[in-house]
């Protein structure tokens, strides 16, 4: 096989073609049931925490939102979501890794890792539930009490 140069312009295809394969292949898988925009938003809800962004989260969530957890938060509204939950722990937030989006119609379980400042893991599953382009509720499971400020405090 003979020796071709590489201009400019193909290596510019190149660089192009391998940025939308690494587009393609990295992040989360979804489910085929789950439609577009409904993925998209499951992505900018957890980007939005992950900026550590109130406003752009607060833009999302439906204005009848509710979040249950298995520290006694059953279905708190935003403001008590907000207070109890968003404000004690976003600053220990460093990363979410999403693993796993599945989901079909308005529902979608998300697996993902909360990567935290002091290098500690959390791995969790969320149900969300959505409607007119808003997340109306978010269902977290993860294990026993203290996610992540007490994780986080641990000795």
């Amino acid at each position: 096989m003979g020796k071709q140069a590489m201009t400019r312009r193909m290596l510019l295809e190149a660089g192009i073609c391998a940025i939308a394969a690494a587009g393609v292949t990295s992040g989360a898988r979804a489910a085929a049931g789950l439609s577009q925009p409904n993925e998209e938003l499951v992505r900018k809800f957890y980007a939005a925490q992950e900026s550590k962004d109130w406003h752009a989260l607060e833009i999302l969530l439906a204005d009848d939102f509710t979040f249950t957890s298995p520290n006694d938060d059953d279905h708190i509204r935003k403001a008590a979501y907000k207070v109890r939950c968003w404000d004690p722990n976003v600053s220990f937030i460093e990363h979410i890794d999403l693993q796993q989006i599945v989901g079909s119609d308005n529902d979608a379980f998300v697996l993902y890792v909360l990567h935290l400042k002091n290098g500690k893991t959390i791995e969790n599953i969320e149900h969300l539930h959505m409607r007119g382009g808003k997340v109306e509720s978010v269902r977290c499971y993860f294990g026993g009490k203290g996610y992540p400020a007490a994780v986080v405090n641990q000795k």
